[in-house]
């Protein structure tokens, strides 16, 4: 999917809301435990009742490669059912992938070739050659790690050169020589607030993606306040505040109405004054 293709999507749904697939085991209802596969189970029926208020979904690794082969397999079915159903639909592979050039080379082919995911999550800190395989696929994007949402952020992220600037901005600023605003995005956490004004210094017309508003405690309206840009330029993720929402029989009645109130939110962020995209009934002016 290029970014025009987002774009549209954004604006023809009126929502930017990625929903995120950490898809525990010991979390789904219980239930679906009598199933073939109750990950697939969970994520199929999350996926089929949320889709009309979303844009992209996330599936993050990590919850999927605890449980070994039959893990994988349901990551794999998901990707695939998404793909069928709703095809319109962003998805994102996160992996915080990245090595040594030829490592990262065969993560590449195992996301944009074996499952043809549109996008991959990749940790930026080994450098140009450990980034660039991942930038060989027309189509598919990078999604650089750059300032994350979590408290240890603050280790590493934020330290100084002795110029005065900031590790997560030297990696905005350098990595724009890899890749572009059409194959590269970035990683921002709702957490770090009016941050998202230093974000847009750097790089002002970068999608970003950005985690922590919902059970992490991230605002929405901080977020599009300081990093909202003319064609939206944000995927909002939402994970355990949605696919979470209920824990009974009705739980994908109840993640349909979580992701409902964010689209609602995000339609009215998104209504503007100025004309919109080319083809869609939006209207929008700059922040």
């Amino acid at each position: 999917m290029n970014r025009q293709e987002l774009v549209r999507e954004i604006f023809a749904r009126k929502s930017f809301l990625c929903v995120g697939l950490d898809t525990d085991i010991k979390k789904i209802p219980q239930h679906l435990s009598s199933s073939e596969d109750p990950v697939f189970a969970f994520n199929k029926a999350i996926i089929d009742a949320t889709a009309p208020y979303c844009v992209a979904y996330k599936p993050n690794l990590a919850f999927y490669e605890c449980t070994g082969v039959q893990g994988l397999a349901a990551f794999e079915k998901t990707v695939a059912y998404i793909r069928e159903r709703h095809p319109r639909h962003f998805i994102i592979a996160d992996a915080k992938r990245g090595d040594i050039g030829n490592t990262s080379a065969m993560y590449a082919r195992t996301f944009f070739e074996t499952y043809d995911i549109d996008s991959l999550t990749v940790a930026p800190y080994m450098g140009e050659d450990s980034v660039k395989p991942f930038l060989e696929y027309p189509g598919k994007w990078v999604i650089l790690l750059a300032l994350t949402s979590n408290k240890g952020s603050h280790d590493f992220q934020l330290t100084e050169d002795p110029s005065g600037e900031r590790l997560f901005e030297k990696v905005l600023r350098v990595s724009q020589q890899w890749g572009n605003e059409d194959n590269m995005m970035y990683v921002v956490g709702a957490t770090q607030g009016e941050m998202f004004k230093d974000i847009r210094r750097v790089a002002p017309r970068h999608f970003l993606l950005v985690p922590g508003v919902g059970a992490q405690g991230g605002s929405l309206q901080e977020v599009c306040r300081h990093g909202m840009t003319e064609d939206c330029g944000l995927l909002v993720n939402s994970s355990r505040g949605i696919i979470y929402a209920g824990s009974g029989e009705g739980f994908a009645e109840e993640a349909a109405r979580k992701a409902r109130e964010m689209q609602e939110e995000m339609a009215a962020l998104l209504s503007r004054q100025d004309g919109g995209p080319e083809g869609t009934d939006v209207m929008f002016r700059k922040i």
